[in-house]
Order: structure tokens, then sequence, then C-alpha cells
């Protein structure tokens, strides 16, 4: 039978240890259904080094992707509102997020030809968002929006388009706001393209290999950033 002064000196070693472990720092993730399809990938590959978060449904049905709801963070006007009413909770205090908006701003009314969200509001919404999360002192590291196949998409989407052409438009403008800022940029978009062909389970939609390879990706960039904390 152990003495007390045996269980206490037991007791206090655990504790130390417990001291001593490392916190994984805190990252946060706002995207399109994109995200949402590589993030469990994601969060499966940062276990042990990042505590991940993202967006979440919030009692909203976010099963339909094309409208965006709930997880789904949309065009860059919605993640703009969302960081801001985010924000007014003190105790929302991530150490990096993660965000990418863009195939939503780039939908474009079969009728009209007008975008979602113009290029100029585009390129305000970004601004804001940089300096929304400036503001409370939370950096952030831009994803490049995936890629468009314009023949797949328009085949099997009616209800609205979305071109390639634009979308290159629309990462270029993304790459102004926040290579200007020295904010961090993983491109998601080149990474994809690399990878071959037959890639789409639909209109803009990656297949489960392509998720994963993804989510690879995004994780080898956060763990050398990790080292820069």
């Amino acid at each position: 039978m152990m003495s007390r002064k045996l269980v206490g000196s037991l007791l206090l070693i655990l504790l130390l240890m417990g001291m001593n472990k490392p916190i994984s720092p805190k990252l946060f993730v706002i995207g399109d259904s994109i995200s949402m399809q590589y993030g469990p990938y994601l969060a499966q590959y940062l276990q042990g080094t990042w505590e991940y978060d993202r967006k979440r449904d919030e009692g909203t049905n976010s099963s339909n992707l094309d409208n965006p709801a709930g997880a789904n963070g949309g065009d860059s006007g919605m993640v703009l509102d969302y960081l801001r009413q985010k924000l007014k909770d003190p105790a929302f205090r991530p150490d990096l997020m993660l965000i990418n908006c863009g195939l939503h701003d780039i939908k474009t009314d079969v009728q009209t030809g007008e975008r979602q969200v113009g290029l100029d509001q585009y390129r305000e919404n970004l601004e804001q968002i940089y300096r929304t999360l400036a503001e409370r002192g939370i950096p952030m590291v831009w994803i490049r929006t995936t890629p468009v196949d314009d023949e797949q998409h328009n085949a099997h989407q009616s209800s609205f388009y979305r071109y390639s052409a634009d979308l290159a438009i629309y990462n270029a403008i993304a790459d102004e706001v926040f290579v200007s800022r020295d904010v961090p940029v993983i491109d998601l978009h080149r990474f994809t393209l690399n990878l071959g062909e037959n890639l789409y389970v639909d209109h803009v939609h990656f297949d489960d290999a392509t998720r994963a390879r993804q989510a690879a990706y995004i994780a080898g960039f956060l763990s050398l950033y990790k080292g820069k904390l």
C-alpha cells in the first residue's frame, strides 16, 4: 500500500506533466462547400497539432451546397457579415483564421450575365475582412479559390453559370489584396489543377480522393506556419 507521501509525489508529477503539455493553437475555418468537404480530412490530419474548428450549421441546413447556409460561408459579403457577428463574442479568439470565398461571388445570372458580387465589391469585401481581423489582432491565411471547368459546370448547372476566366480575375484580385498586406496565401487553385482531370463529382465539387489531397496540402502548409508562431 502506497504511503500518502508517495501518492502526493505522484500526483505532483502528473500535475506538472499536464502543465508542461503543449497547447495546440486554435484554427478557425470559414469557406464555401469545398472547405466543408475537405474539412473532415483536414481536421483528422491536424489532430495533436492544431485545434480545428469552423463555421457550423448552428441549426441551419447546409445540405444545398449551391444555396449557402449554415456551415457554408457563401460569398465574400456573407463571410464579412459572419465575421462581424462572430467577433462580437469576446471569447472568440482563434490563433489563426483560414478563409476563402469566391465561388459564390462569381455566380453569373443566366439571363443578365451579372455576377453575384461585382469586382469592386469583391475587392472591398476582402479588404474589410482583413481590416476586421487585424483590428482584433487575429492573423489570417487566404486560400485561393479552386478551379472551375466551364463545360463541366454549365452543362450540369442551369440556374446560374460560372466561368474559369472570371475566377482567374477574382483570384488575382484576392492576390493583390492579401499579398500587399503580407497575408500568407495557400494556392489550392494551382495545386488542384495539377492533380489532373476527372476530379469532379458534379458541376464544381471534387471526389473524395481529391478532397483528401487538398486537405493534406493545406495541413502541410499549416505545419510550417505553426513553426513561425
